[in-house]
């Protein structure tokens, strides 16, 4: 049993090891790249290393590697994207404000809930739910359990926890409905009336315009923009939350 267990841990440490090596071997390729303006060898690097271990490092440096090659839409869809794993990136957040002066694109426009779930990066707030729901239900039981009287702090804290818990609630659910935004990645994407390929272009969208997924279909999204709905291609819609 004791051989089993060493035998996994040493193939587990490997792999974790291996994926280490792979993420940073396309972070250096990539920062190669960029320094002699090899632009798009320079994001396709990036991309890998993101796809192998994603970092908001590494998309910020993706971002920029996209917007000197003259792709906006992909630029501000990956600094986007490390500002969804890291809300506080401060590069990420300069580099949108300046990609949206330049192009007279909008952010996109969000919930007070989705707001708030930006607050933090979106892990943390399941981890918040959790443990305040802990601390109110703690601060209810566990008196009883060891037959103390409640005092007034075990009644604050536990009215504190509920609080907090009901907070992170409306920040989770704000958290699941941003899984739904996306960026037009290429430039006069098509908007579709239907599904297929044959379908009739009803407009085209800007590279960068955000929208939101309504549902997916093969190998195509229904999208809706904050003036019209319809059909893109997968490929030239990217939506920020990665699954």
């Amino acid at each position: 049993m004791r051989i089993a267990v060493v035998i996994f841990l040493g193939v587990l440490a490997g792999s974790l090891a291996s994926v280490h090596a792979a993420a940073n071997g396309g972070f250096a390729e990539g920062v190669a790249a960029y320094r002699i303006g090899e632009f798009a060898g320079s994001a396709q690097a990036f991309e890998k290393a993101a796809t192998v271990r994603p970092a908001a490092g590494t998309y910020v440096n993706l971002g920029l590697a996209e917007w000197q090659r003259g792709h906006a839409g992909s630029a501000i869809l990956a600094w986007e994207r490390a500002q969804w794993i890291d809300p506080f990136n401060k590069p990420a957040g300069e580099d949108l404000r300046f990609a949206r002066q330049v192009t007279q694109l909008d952010a996109p426009q969000l919930k007070w809930f989705e707001t708030l779930s930006s607050w933090l990066p979106s892990a943390a707030w399941l981890w918040l739910a959790g443990a305040s729901l802990w601390l109110a239900v703690g601060m209810m039981l566990l008196p009883t359990v060891f037959r103390r009287q409640k005092a007034g702090w075990h009644q604050t804290l536990a009215a504190f926890g509920i609080c907090i818990f009901l907070f992170s609630l409306a920040a989770n659910w704000g958290v699941i409905s941003r899984t739904n935004l996306g960026f037009v990645v290429d430039d006069n994407a098509p908007l579709l009336l239907t599904p297929t390929q044959d379908g009739e272009v009803t407009s085209t969208l800007t590279s960068g315009e955000p929208a939101r997924k309504v549902r997916a279909l093969g190998n195509y999204y229904l999208i809706r923009t904050e003036s019209q709905t319809g059909w893109v291609r997968r490929e030239e819609f990217g939506l920020v939350a990665q699954r």
